[in-house]
């Protein structure tokens, strides 16, 4: 096996150690997620529902937020790799695409993987135009 592949396998069950750990009463459906950071660390997460399904909380974004509390920035991020179960690969939902355009450098690969399926992108890829903001094009003078 490749180091690349042995990589893969390795975040892979890191994001599926990460899934077991998921508070998913209402949907069933547990969901992790790693980062590797370019320090070599592995960051995960799981989702976290709430009953007011607006307030739950995916696996991507846990990882992100986890990493950002940890004095991680967007820099230091080298790969995101998803477990979700069953058959099926998914891709990450809308807000967590935002969440990862905000995070990850244009290129750093996101690779979904379920029991039987695998599938990669870039952000880009993910979210075309991600909505952006420039806070100091809006500012007054003072």
């Amino acid at each position: 096996m490749n180091n690349e592949l042995h990589q893969l396998e390795f975040l892979r069950q890191h994001a599926k150690q990460a899934s077991e750990k998921a508070y998913v009463p209402y949907s069933q459906f547990p969901v992790g997620a790693a980062l590797l950071m370019k320090s070599g660390e592995v960051i995960s997460g799981c989702n976290v529902e709430n009953v007011s399904y607006g307030l739950s909380n995916c696996a991507e974004r846990t990882a992100v937020f986890s990493a950002v509390a940890q004095g991680y920035d967007a820099s230091d991020i080298a790969a995101v790799v998803v477990y979700t179960p069953g058959d099926k690969a998914y891709a990450p939902c809308g807000a967590c695409r935002q969440v990862l355009a905000e995070f990850l450098a244009t290129g750093t690969p996101i690779v979904s993987t379920s029991e039987r399926q695998m599938r990669q992108w870039a952000i880009e890829d993910l979210l075309p135009d991600a909505f952006e903001f420039d806070v100091n094009a809006y500012r007054k003078p003072l």
